[in-house]
C-alpha cells in the first residue's frame, strides 16, 4: 500500500513539472478597455443591442461603426463591428470578443482600428 501511494505520489509530481506557464497576450482592443467603465464605451460608441444575466458578469451584444471605408483598390466599403462585451457587477469591462469584422481602411481589423483609436 506504501509503496502504491510513493509510486502515485512520483507519477503526479513528474506530471506536474511538466507542466508549463503560457502567457497570453492581450488584443490592443482588450489593452485599451479591460478595466474600463462600459458607460464610457457605450456613449463614445453606441449603446448595446441586448444583454444577458452569465451569473454576476452581464454580457452585452454590441454592434457600432457604422461607417464607408475607402478600399485599397479605390472602392469603398460598408463596414460595421460587433462584439460581446462582459462587464463585472460594477459595470467594469473584463473582456470584450469581436464577434464580426472586416478589414479596415488601413490593415486587416475595422474593429480594431475602431475601438483602439485615440481618445477625441
Amino acid at each position: 500500500m506504501k509503496r502504491r501511494v510513493i509510486a502515485t505520489t512520483a507519477i503526479l509530481a513528474i506530471a506536474l513539472s511538466a507542466c508549463t506557464t503560457v502567457t497570453v497576450s492581450q488584443s490592443p482592443i482588450s489593452q485599451r478597455w479591460v478595466g474600463r467603465s462600459a458607460g464610457e464605451f457605450f456613449a463614445k460608441y453606441s449603446p448595446p443591442l441586448s444583454d444577458a444575466q452569465d451569473g454576476s458578469s452581464t454580457i452585452y451584444n454590441w454592434r457600432g461603426g457604422y461607417t464607408r471605408v475607402k478600399l485599397g483598390n479605390g472602392k469603398t466599403a460598408s463596414v460595421s463591428c460587433s462584439a460581446k462585451i462582459t462587464v463585472n457587477e460594477d459595470y467594469v469591462i473584463r473582456d470584450i470578443t469581436i464577434t464580426a469584422d472586416r478589414p479596415g481602411a488601413n490593415g486587416p481589423s475595422y474593429c480594431e482600428e475602431l475601438l483602439t483609436a485615440a481618445a477625441k
